[in-house]
């Protein structure tokens, strides 16, 4: 677990937010989630496969628990300012969901500078519609199937789950979606702020469409909308917002504060099962308190 939360750390540090960095809070050394089941891995498995794929970015990995059957699915999406970040890094995160039966798929997507929004939404509409398709052969249940995001795949996962137009492309749909949990998201793109840039471009239009908040309109999957105590600036009335459109569209949502926690250990304690975003996530997805 300790290696884990190294990796991650590496990994997340890299969004410096919006003006700077948060506090960083001292990382809690807990005891590890009890591995109620065994996990079995699958690694490196190609969900886009024409002769435009990426070799690295159009891969994921399955973590599911080892002979179980019919259990819910959580796909994760990496943050890293749509520019860093890769799937490998978040290993110990789908192994500890795996061993309380939560079967668990993080895809990779490509990143920006090679690429721009949408890209990077319809990588993570084609790694959804892979998961649909494919997760009964490892023991999930498709219909039980949900979408979890940190920082830009906070806002990725937001954004595919009130946009209906990326996964139509796939001949599914947001329905598809059994609930959204979104960690220290960002859900609207403002033109002319640097951290935007590079990934969405200036045009205003184009980062009107990218904000999940103008996507707001009416029945949505479940929410779960979590942000640090000491989150990256802007990034908690954001989620206030988001959570506010949601129930104003009469679409459930669940806001959470988590407590002691900045932009880094919201996600590198996630995998602790004492962990409140843990228990919390865990009840959501399985339904049981």
């Amino acid at each position: 677990m300790l290696t884990a939360r190294i990796a991650l750390v590496s990994a997340v540090a890299a969004f410096v937010g919006f003006v700077g960095r948060g506090p960083v809070a001292a990382r809690d050394d807990k005891p590890a989630a009890p591995a109620t089941f065994e996990v079995e891995k699958h690694k490196d498995i190609a969900y886009r496969t024409d002769p435009d794929a990426d070799k690295e970015r159009h891969k994921l990995d399955v973590y599911v628990p080892k002979g179980q059957k019919d259990f819910p699915v959580v796909m994760f999406v990496h943050g890293g300012s749509w520019k860093s970040g890769n799937k490998n890094l978040y290993a110990g995160v789908g192994e500890a969901f795996a061993k309380t039966g939560i079967g668990f798929v993080i895809c990779n997507y490509r990143l920006s500078p090679q690429v721009q929004h949408p890209a990077h939404v319809e990588d993570v509409a084609s790694a959804f519609a892979w998961t649909c398709d494919n997760i009964a052969k490892y023991g999930g249940k498709a219909d039980d199937l949900f979408v979890c995001g940190h920082s830009a795949g906070g806002h990725l996962v937001a954004l595919l789950a009130t946009d209906p137009s990326y996964l139509k492309v796939h001949k599914h749909s947001p329905a598809d979606i059994k609930g959204v949990v979104a960690i220290s998201g960002v859900y609207l793109i403002v033109p002319n702020q640097k951290v935007f840039e590079g990934p969405f471009g200036k045009d205003e239009e184009v980062c009107k469409k990218a904000s999940p908040l103008n996507h707001v309109t009416g029945k949505h999957p479940p929410f779960l909308i979590a942000y640090a105590d000491a989150d990256y600036p802007r990034l908690d009335v954001m989620a206030k917002d988001m959570h506010a459109a949601l129930k104003k569209a009469d679409s459930p949502s669940e806001l959470l504060e988590c407590k002691k926690r900045t932009h880094i250990t919201i996600i590198t304690n996630f995998a602790d099962d004492t962990d409140e975003l843990n228990k919390t996530f865990r009840a959501f997805v399985t339904g049981k308190k």
